[in-house]
């Protein structure tokens, strides 16, 4: 049986324990927080900025097609060549420069996280 004060110095342990997972744990979630907010961040620039230039070729594209329409020179070909997407869009662009960089943040939050845990584990095991 474990006397009153091992209990107590026990108790104290685990209580240590438990606040330092939790600051762990505060410290991820602010982390988390701030990517989240430069994710959010971005992707309103970017919407943004593909609705303002997106909106100024789809106009003249209209026009061209409507002037094309009215000289009589416009068939499905040539529709097609001047509507269809030729390369990816911005956000595309912009997904494959944040893969990456999003895979390699998570990639060191993991490695220091099982870090963490491996130097915070051989001590609970001494006690």
């Amino acid at each position: 049986m474990m006397t009153n004060q091992e209990l107590q110095k026990k108790a104290e342990e685990l209580e240590q324990t438990l606040k330092m997972q939790l600051s762990i744990a505060k410290n991820e979630s602010g982390d988390y927080l701030k990517m989240g907010a430069v994710v959010l961040g971005s992707a309103l620039i970017a919407a943004a900025t593909f609705k303002i230039l997106g909106s100024k070729k789809k106009k003249k594209t209209e026009k061209v097609l409507e002037v094309l329409e009215k000289e009589g020179l416009l068939d499905e070909e040539l529709q097609h060549r001047l509507t269809q997407k030729n390369q990816p869009g911005l956000l595309g662009r912009i997904g494959m420069a944040l893969l990456p960089l999003a895979m390699n943040y998570g990639k060191e939050l993991l490695i220091k996280r099982l870090n963490e845990q491996e130097t915070v584990a051989p001590t609970e095991d001494e006690s």
